[in-house]
């Protein structure tokens, strides 16, 4: 059986080079927010996050309901739940060009563009692979986004 022949990868992430972004057709990248694949090369150990919402990472359960009084902006509660998704990846050490996969869970779709437009603010031009869900609900009412994450680490030599 012979090994498949890999196309070329558009570019590696700057922090993790094991991590690079497929387009298969690079000139048309600007047009989406998101890459169509990642592929891990020889990865890393694997970190998977825990859906982040807008309410703090850490609250009561069964929840008190003023630990998730949620502001009804899409873009307010996108920004929470990206600082939720960072706290974790800073401690261990990691940073968003590590992230190879973001599921993106909206209870309306209308929201995308805002969403999008929040995480390009945290991910530059960095672009994890990705898949957009629309659900009738989350974990607590009012929560319009849920973010789940997979970054990599960097692969030592050790």
């Amino acid at each position: 059986m012979s090994t498949p022949t890999r196309g070329p990868a558009f570019r590696s992430s700057p922090s993790n080079p094991v991590v690079q972004e497929i387009q298969t057709i690079p000139e048309r990248h600007t047009d989406m927010p998101y890459a169509p694949a990642i592929r891990l090369e020889a990865p890393g150990d694997m970190l998977f996050l825990s859906g982040a919402t807008a309410s703090p990472l850490y609250h009561a359960h069964p929840h008190e309901w003023e630990d998730h009084n949620h502001a009804n902006d899409i873009e307010a509660q996108a920004h929470k739940a990206m600082l939720n998704v960072l706290s974790i990846l800073e401690h261990q050490g990691l940073g968003v060009t590590d992230v190879v996969k973001v599921t993106k869970y909206l209870t309306d779709m209308r929201d995308q563009d805002g969403l999008n437009t929040v995480l390009s603010e945290y991910f530059g031009d960095w672009k994890p692979a990705s898949t957009m869900i629309c659900v009738n609900s989350l974990s607590t009412p009012g929560a319009r986004i849920e973010l789940d994450v997979i970054a990599t680490y960097p692969k030592t030599n050790a």
